[in-house]
């Protein structure tokens, strides 16, 4: 017959034995100490100068002094002197300054982690559900590198479905950004959260650029309103006027559109370093770098005059008295040289 229990090693009363209440009270301590464990530390190799009654440790490798030999095993101080008990394999022990669990595998005592995979939801200082099954309530949520970059990846089964980030205002969507409804990129704002109006769209398979307009049949398009499409160049303050600049690396041409800082307008060649033309602001003066030329008829392909407007001008090559330049009176076109109606 054994000697002990077969679990926590409890002696045994033995037939016709004397003192019984020896054995028996040796039993009751390892019951106290292994029921419910709990340490006050389980990462200390010296032992404590002077523990109190009931005070358990679980001495850590390379235990000194008197727990030299006892690594790993439960020390608890009673009556005065120190007991040890080895544990066996599977217990737990409650670190009662930090809460920890540790678990005893039979050689040495870890932290005890549950299984975190395939969690069905997950709350940090807020609850999740069923559609936001990873909650955070917090003023910010980092995510670092772990020794180079770091990447945020957001996943969709097809290209009709959504892959986005989406900004609320009382939990009502405000503005959102990423793929939604297909593959494009596109960054979307709303003022109630269920009607979202495109700012901005990049084909995904060209990389054009739409902003305001669905369109991407240029590098750019742009639409403002239903009048006409607008860009914008601003001066916040800075010297010199604002300028909006069109470059071609093939041809290598440069053009520059700027508004001066006295408010008059040029349009430069950057290539060729010269200003093409100056419109002075005051008075509105258009100067031009080389000749003008207007736009050719003959006497009948000429436009409709009043269509035309009073004041505009043309060039007919085939005039009756000779090539000759002509402006409309609103009613007529008459040669500029003498007035009389261009036939």
């Amino acid at each position: 017959m054994s000697q002990t229990s077969p679990t926590l090693a409890l002696p045994f009363l033995q037939p016709s034995q004397a003192q019984k209440h020896v054995t028996h009270n040796e039993a009751l301590k390892i019951l106290d100490a292994a029921t419910q464990l709990s340490v006050l530390a389980a990462d200390l190799t010296d032992p404590p100068a002077a523990p109190a009654e009931a005070d358990c440790y679980i001495p850590a490798p390379g235990a000194t002094g008197d727990w030299v030999g006892h690594a790993g095993e439960i020390a608890i101080y009673v009556n005065g002197g120190r007991q040890f008990f080895a544990a066996r394999q599977g217990w737990r022990a409650d670190v009662i300054p930090t809460g920890a669990t540790l678990r005893f595998d039979g050689s040495t005592w870890a932290p005890l982690t549950g299984d975190l995979q395939n969690l069905p939801e997950i709350g940090v200082n807020t609850t999740a559900d069923a559609i936001n099954r990873l909650a955070v309530a917090a003023d910010a949520t980092l995510l670092t590198h772990d020794g180079s970059g770091h990447q945020i990846k957001v996943n969709k089964a097809s290209a009709t479905d959504t892959a986005s980030l989406l900004f609320q205002t009382g939990f009502s969507g405000r503005a959102e950004m990423g793929t939604t409804g297909s593959d494009d990129f596109a960054i979307k704002v709303s003022a109630d959260g269920s009607t979202f109006s495109t700012a901005l769209r990049v084909d995904h398979g060209t990389g054009q650029v739409a902003i305001g307009t669905a369109a991407t049949d240029q590098t750019l398009s742009v639409a403002a309103n239903a009048v006409e499409p607008t860009i914008q160049v601003r001066n916040m303050g800075g010297a010199g006027g604002a300028a909006f600049r069109m470059i071609d690396d093939v041809s290598t041409g440069d053009w520059k559109f700027k508004i001066k800082g006295d408010g008059s307008f040029k349009l430069r060649n950057q290539t060729a370093g010269v200003d093409i033309l100056d419109i002075q602001n005051a008075p509105y003066t258009a100067i031009f770098q080389g000749p003008v030329r207007l736009p050719g008829y003959t006497v009948a392909t000429l436009p409709d005059p009043a269509v035309a407007g009073a004041g505009a001008q043309v060039y007919v090559s085939d005039e009756a008295a000779g090539a000759v330049t002509a402006f409309s009176d609103g009613t007529n076109w008459r040669r500029s040289t003498d007035r009389v109606i261009v036939s």
